[in-house]
């Protein structure tokens, strides 16, 4: 199948587009640079240019292939409102074009959008957490299906190799400032987390599988606490390991603080039931251990 995928030279779609292509599939990738469309044209893949901002190249896209990845969105999380307002008008724009016809729509989201009950790891069938402005994403999402368009959801935990760990980069970059790694509290919130190489595979498996309406969750390690992060950079860094109280919170970490301190541990039970998928790939800490705290 011809797949249009969006954030196709970022890091999830550098891992996805191989992933694709050795499954028989071709992909139309989109990228706002010329240097991700020469990564794009290295893998094998044919280049859009525009950006998430731009509903008419997002529109050309969806309409000239048969199904959409969407992996687009903006990371500057000090304007995390806007960009998940970006991204639900990207969504809509796609799903339009898609209206009336079987072709899949699989859809990003984070699976801190996930409520965890009495301390449990949330699951894909369970409750949402209104706090999230990325609520506004997977709302989208649920009027298109009931308009008809075969979408579905990956939410996605810490996803992670030596380079990129989702937001515990702006965790180590914290650290690297203030010479200090800090956790909150007694560091016992937990992230999920998975592997780069596991969630390109599951990817391809929501896309092939075409489940209209299903929510997927990428996840291997359900919950990695937040002392142990800290303890990881701290021996990368070879700073301080130190506990700052919730209040200090917001002065240390800045817009970060309200994800710092939250417990969101997540399952993918069923994830793994429905697609067959098995995760593989180090576990969080060890590529935090293997990062090159001189380059990164």
């Amino acid at each position: 199948m011809r797949i249009f995928v969006t954030g196709a030279p970022g890091f999830i779609g550098s891992a996805l587009v191989p992933e694709l292509i050795q499954a028989g599939h071709h992909v139309l990738g989109l990228t706002r640079s010329e240097a991700g469309a020469e990564a794009l044209r290295a893998a094998g893949a044919e280049v859009k240019y525009g950006n998430i901002e731009d509903l008419n190249s997002l529109r050309e896209g969806a309409a000239g292939a048969d199904g959409v990845i969407h992996l687009a969105f903006n990371h500057d999380f000090s304007q995390f409102e806007k960009n998940a307002d970006d991204d639900r008008k990207a969504i809509g724009a796609m799903g339009e074009v898609l209206l009336g016809s079987d072709r899949p729509f699989v859809v990003t989201s984070g699976t801190a959008i996930a409520a965890n009950v009495d301390g449990k790891p949330s699951t894909e069938d369970g409750p949402t957490a209104s706090w999230n402005p990325r609520a506004a994403s997977e709302a989208a999402v649920k009027e298109l299906t009931a308009r008809g368009v075969n979408t579905s959801v990956v939410r996605l935990p810490q996803v992670h190799d030596t380079r990129k760990q989702g937001l515990v980069p702006y965790v180590h970059a914290v650290a690297r400032e203030k010479r200090v790694a800090a956790y909150i509290g007694d560091g016992s919130n937990r992230w999920p987390a998975a592997h780069v190489s596991a969630v390109a595979r599951l990817y391809r498996l929501a896309f092939e599988k075409a489940e209209p309406g299903a929510i997927y969750h990428a996840v291997d390690e359900e919950g990695v606490s937040a002392k142990a992060i800290a303890e990881a950079l701290g021996r990368g860094l070879k700073v301080p390991v130190v506990s700052i109280r919730p209040e200090e919170a917001e002065a240390h970490f800045g817009w970060l603080a309200r994800f710092a301190g939250h417990d969101m541990p997540s399952s993918s039970a069923l994830t793994q039931k429905k697609l067959n998928w098995k995760p593989t790939g180090p576990g969080l800490i060890a590529d935090l251990d293997g990062m090159d705290y001189t380059q990164a």
